[in-house]
């Protein structure tokens, strides 16, 4: 039997985190995965090189049933604390478009960092380990195939159900329903969208384009990358906006952001009026998202020649095209899940359960969910740590 102060579920970001200010307090810590190696969700981000936090990091990025709830740890342990440690480790990193931050080399350098600090406090991992029947008695007691382990608490950091090909699965979610706390229903989050037959159909036509626009739902909009595939529409700005989205309801795309379309209708009107309508419009579009917009308008012929009727549906499309998605990819391509451990349960500022001492809760299996760009890293820093600072 293998007896230690605190049993950590999971080696991704948030786990190793808790692990490593726990076992920097003095405590022994015993880190668990059934996958074969440490950060895997870490080794694969950001192109391979690790988007491993934002410099905008704030609490009204983050989606939850508690807006508030993520503040306390982002709070005490934020983007600027954990810059600060990849810079002691010696980690160059670069900054990309909207403060999202990037290794120079390999995400492996922030995993190989975990690994060393891990290490240097003192704490041990146990890979390829599943693990099963968590009890609690005096202390939690877990079975795995190299024996019992006991602990006075435990730290679960399983992650969310994205990325199921990483070995992703909702142990995390049976533990806390196992243990009384609720949940908010789970559901993919940063993910492609879905249309029907007819929509899709138009889409597949533009497959591989990729355009600047402006991507909204309700009041909550996102100006970055849209991409066109055969199954529907991606890029970044479709995978922020995915998180709001809600079944049934139409998306808002603007195609020409920062452009006033009917200004600018204006304007082509008066230098290319001659010109058919589809062959002016390539001066503001990709000359085959201009000539599927003519159609989604229902336009044709010279520039000059559209009456009033006819300009108004195009600029329509060009600042207000409206798409109804009927789904989503799901979690085969999902980067983050929504919803989780409800924070209702939980104390912000320990990450622990309330009703459960010893019990914690950190990083994705929280519902706590942050934008594309380093925001859910910072998350799983952030939670980490302040779960190390308790237990």
């Amino acid at each position: 039997m293998k007896r230690v102060d605190v049993i950590v579920l999971g080696a991704g970001a948030a786990g190793m985190f808790a692990a490593i200010e726990a076992a920097r307090r003095g405590r022994r810590v015993l880190v668990i995965d059934h996958a074969k190696a440490v950060g895997e969700k870490i080794r694969i981000s950001g192109g391979g090189r690790c988007n491993f936090t934002n410099l905008h990091i704030a609490p009204d990025r983050f989606l939850s049933a508690n807006p508030r709830f993520a503040l306390s740890a982002l709070s005490r342990y934020t983007q600027h604390d954990f810059i600060a440690r990849v810079n002691r480790a010696g980690i160059a990193w670069h900054e990309k478009t909207l403060g999202q931050l990037f290794c120079d080399g390999s995400a492996m350098q922030i995993v190989d960092m975990l690994r060393a600090d891990l290490a240097a406090a003192g704490g041990e991992v146990w890979l390829g380990t599943p693990f099963s029947d968590l009890t609690r008695g005096d202390v939690f007691r877990l079975t795995t195939p190299r024996g019992v382990v006991e602990g006075a608490a435990v730290v679960v950091a399983t992650g969310g159900r994205s990325i199921p090909k990483m070995g992703a699965t909702g142990a995390g979610y049976d533990i806390a329903r196992a243990f009384g706390l609720r949940l908010v229903e789970p559901r993919p989050g940063l993910v492609p969208l879905t249309f029907g037959d007819a929509a899709r159909a138009q889409m597949a036509e533009l497959a591989g384009l990729a355009v600047p626009a402006r991507v909204g739902f309700g009041k909550t909009a996102f100006e970055e990358g849209l991409l066109f595939t055969h199954r529907g529409l991606s890029g970044p700005s479709i995978l922020q906006i995915s998180s709001y989205w809600q079944t049934g309801r139409p998306i808002r795309i603007d195609l020409t952001p920062g452009v006033e379309a009917g200004a600018a209708l204006a304007g082509l009107r008066q230098g290319a009026g001659r010109q058919e309508v589809a062959n002016a419009l390539a001066r503001l579009l990709p000359e085959r998202l201009a000539r599927a917009v003519c159609g989604w308008a229902g336009v044709a012929g010279r520039l000059a020649d559209l009456d009033g009727a006819g300009l108004r549906r195009l600029a329509g499309v060009l600042d207000g095209w409206e798409v109804l998605p009927t789904g989503t990819e799901g979690w085969r391509t999902a980067e983050v899940t929504l919803g989780g451990v409800d924070t209702r349960d939980l104390d912000a500022r320990t990450m622990q359960a309330r009703a459960v001492p010893g019990l914690y809760f950190v990083g994705e299996v929280v519902d706590v969910t942050g934008w594309l760009g380093g925001y859910n890293f910072q998350w799983a820093w952030s939670s980490g740590w302040a779960a190390g600072q308790a237990v």
